[in-house]
This record gives C-alpha cells, sequence and structure tokens, in this order.
C-alpha cells in the first residue's frame, strides 16, 4: 500500500515503520516539532516531509492519523477535502472511534479506528514490541477484513471495541498503564524516605510477580494487610504516611478502600472481619476531607 503519517510522533512514526517492514510504503509524514522530524528521519527516511493535505493527497491507499485527542477532529475536517473515495483513512486514539472521523465520509473515505494497546519510545526498539500486541479497532463491517491484514502486517492482534464502548475502553487502558506509573513512582518514593538505597531492586521482584500473578489469578492474587482484614497494620501505615509523605494519604485510602470492597466481593475477606479495617478507613477518610 501507498501509506502517509500525519504526525509523525512517536505512534505515528513507529507504525510507519512497522508497515515499511511489512512491504508498504510509507511516501510522506508530517510533525512540525524538533522531535517528530527527527524521528521521521530516523524511522521513516524515505517519506517526504509535507504538510498534512498534502500527505493526506499522497497517501493514495492508507492514511494514518496520528495526533493528540483533542487535535484530531480538526485534523480529519482538515485534510478531508484532499481524500479521494476508497482510501482508508485511520486514526490511533484509544478514546475516539468513528463519529470523529466523520468529514472524510464527504470524500468517500473509509474510517477506521486503530490503537495499539502499548506505550512507545519512538525508537526502532519500539518495533519489536508489536509482535503480539492488541490493537483495539472499530470499523464498518465491510473494512474489518482489511483491519485485520492491516493489523497482522503491524504483527499485532485484533480486539474489536464497539464504538459506543471506545471512552471506556481507553480509560481502563489509562487506568492499568497510566496509574500504574504513578503508583510504582509513589512505591520508589516511599521506600526512600524509608531509607532503602536501591528502591527499585526490591520492588521490581514484587511487582513483576504480583502482576504476572493478577493476569493469571485476577483478584485470586491479592494479597497484604487489606486482605487479611489487618486493620491495625493499615491505620499505622496511614500515620506514618500523615507524617512523612501526606500527599500519599487520599491516594492510599481510596486504594485500600477498593482493594477491600474486591477482597470482599471475591470472597478473599469475610465481611465480619472487614468491619474494622472498613471502620478505619472511614474514620481516616473523615479527617482527610
Amino acid at each position: 500500500m501507498i501509506v502517509g503519517v500525519i504526525g509523525a510522533g512517536r505512534v505515528g512514526a513507529v507504525l510507519g515503520a512497522a508497515l515499511e517492514r511489512s512491504g508498504h510504503r510509507v511516501v510522506a509524514a508530517s510533525g512540525a516539532s524538533t522531535g517528530s522530524k527527527a524521528r521521521r528521519a530516523r524511522l521513516l527516511p524515505g517519506a517526504a516531509e509535507l504538510t498534512p493535505v498534502e500527505v493526506a493527497r499522497e497517501a493514495t491507499d492508507l492514511l494514518i492519523i496520528a495526533v493528540p485527542d483533542d487535535a484530531l477532529a480538526q485534523v480529519a475536517a482538515g485534510v478531508a477535502a484532499a481524500l479521494r473515495p476508497g482510501q482508508v483513512v485511520a486514526h490511533t486514539s484509544g478514546a475516539h472511534g468513528l463519529a470523529v472521523l466523520a468529514p472524510v465520509l464527504a470524500s468517500g473515505a473509509r474510517p477506521l479506528a486503530l490503537h495499539p494497546a502499548m506505550t512507545f519510545a519512538g525508537t526502532a526498539d519500539d518495533l519489536a514490541k508489536l509482535a503480539g500486541a492488541a490493537f483495539g479497532a472499530t470499523a464498518e463491517p465491510e473494512l474489518r477484513p482489511f483491519a485485520e491484514r492491516l493489523v497482522a502486517d503491524l504483527g499485532g492482534t485484533v480486539e474489536w471495541v464497539a464504538e459506543d464502548d471506545r471512552v471506556l475502553y481507553h480509560a481502563a487502558l489509562a487506568h492499568g498503564a497510566n496509574h500504574l506509573v504513578t503508583l510504582v513512582n509513589e512505591a520508589l518514593d516511599r521506600l526512600r524516605d524509608a531509607g532503602v538505597v536501591h528502591p527499585e531492586k526490591v520492588l521490581g521482584p514484587l511487582l513483576r510477580t504480583s502482576l504476572d500473578n493478577t493476569l493469571r489469578l485476577g483478584d485470586g492474587a491479592l494479597t497484604g494487610p487489606v486482605s487479611r482484614g489487618d486493620a491495625g497494620t493499615v491505620a499505622r501505615h496511614l500515620d506514618r504516611l500523615s507524617a512523612v509523605a501526606p500527599e500519599s494519604v487520599p491516594a492510599y485510602l481510596a486504594l485500600a478502600r477498593r482493594t477491600a470492597d474486591r477482597a470482599i466481593a471475591a470472597g478473599r475477606l469475610r465481611p465480619l472481619d472487614a468491619e474494622p479495617l472498613l471502620d478505619a478507613l472511614t474514620d481516616r477518610e473523615e479527617t482527610t476531607t
């Protein structure tokens, strides 16, 4: 296919490079920032640096729009007149479905939502990460075979997401991946506060095992004081956090409460044993609001 990429950022440049590796030809790419220009030169050296409208015109088979969510509608509207019938326009937003690409329909182009459930650094090393990666896809029925072939060329697998479920799909990924970064960094900071010289070495094996167990066992992987109903231990955690890192207390409380709810629902914690713990959490929540 003849392909163009609007937004040669971390995602767009890598997807373009992956398609070239599969035998397709990326003829043009756009990206105004210094980083985008450098990625285009590094990952898509054969692609001409053009404006978004020019890229849309040159990409006779597939146009990939990999821009921030809030800019997507404006970009789609801005290039719609340059498109042609049968041309596929695919965006990489997780939160948007097909509706945001409505302007391209007037020219006869076909919309596709194709979100890689993966984080990218914008380097050639990302190409290996695509192997087996899931792509949250939304497409009209007649375009699904094309989407499946395209994802296969990228090395991934398709996970179909309904139009109305795109925001929930993306919220789940952001909650799991983005908030995990915050949670892990909070834990690393608190270990440093406790005098641990190499917190990543202490936390790394524990987190990897916890993640693996959770993906295999769900709530059955839960361990720790909340799952045991150890109200006294949790209270001491909160006392010390309040003294050393009060900014961490609200997040700890929210996660402890949600963990207790899930532990009870999964049968890991008996409601009777949970009462002292829930009372302690409620008392602390009232004092922090």
